[in-house]
């Protein structure tokens, strides 16, 4: 099985797939942002784009590493991406279970104003990337291809993580980290997440 978390930048993607993964025995997050890295390293500059997913390659190549773990590990994969453009999503996701395997999509859904706090919070302004993709994003969100949002902005990481669960009839491990823990453990998941440009 495949969770796929979608949301715009700053709706806690990462966090609540981390959170997934520390609470759900042989599951493992794939990030299919590596495999744009990659591509963008590895391609001549006339040929470049400035979105990595515009390039074919990353769709077929995301869809072969996920068809291959998927039939190979035997566990939940857990893949927070963002993609709001229906067409790459179809031929991703829609891929995927044409295919026959199992990927529960939802979407992390936020206010502009909770978005933009989160990703101040984590040290981007208003002119960050990611702030200048939110509109992009809720407006690409709203599109019915993109089903099952979860309301997040009165929800922890926490209830989030347990709301995909339960739809989902996952049980969870007990969380038993103080609050000490819980904050080192997001500030590690924010540091594995940061790309350096070279």
């Amino acid at each position: 099985m495949i969770i796929w978390i979608n949301g715009a930048f700053g709706s806690g993607k990462t966090q609540t797939s981390y959170e997934l993964n520390r609470r759900i025995p042989n599951s493992f997050v794939y990030d299919p942002e590596n495999m744009g890295s990659f591509i963008n390293k590895n391609i001549p500059k006339d040929i470049s784009k400035g979105d990595f997913q515009d390039y074919s390659i990353w769709r077929e190549l995301n869809y072969t590493t996920l068809k291959y773990i998927d039939s190979e590990h035997d566990g939940v994969i857990i893949v927070p991406m963002t993609i709001v453009n229906p067409q790459y999503f179809e031929e991703l996701v829609g891929k995927l279970r044409d295919d026959g395997m199992i990927v529960n999509h939802f979407v992390l859904w936020a206010s502009k104003g909770t978005l933009q706090k989160r990703l101040r919070s984590r040290g981007e302004g208003k002119n960050s990337w990611g702030a200048k993709q939110i509109d992009r994003c809720i407006q690409g969100l709203s599109n019915d291809t993109f089903k099952h949002r979860i309301e997040t902005d009165n929800m922890t990481v926490e209830s989030v993580a347990e709301t995909i669960a339960s739809m989902l009839d996952i049980p969870l491990l007990d969380d038993n980290r103080n609050r000490f823990r819980k904050r080192l453990d997001r500030i590690k998941t924010q540091i594995k997440q940061l790309r350096f440009i070279n």
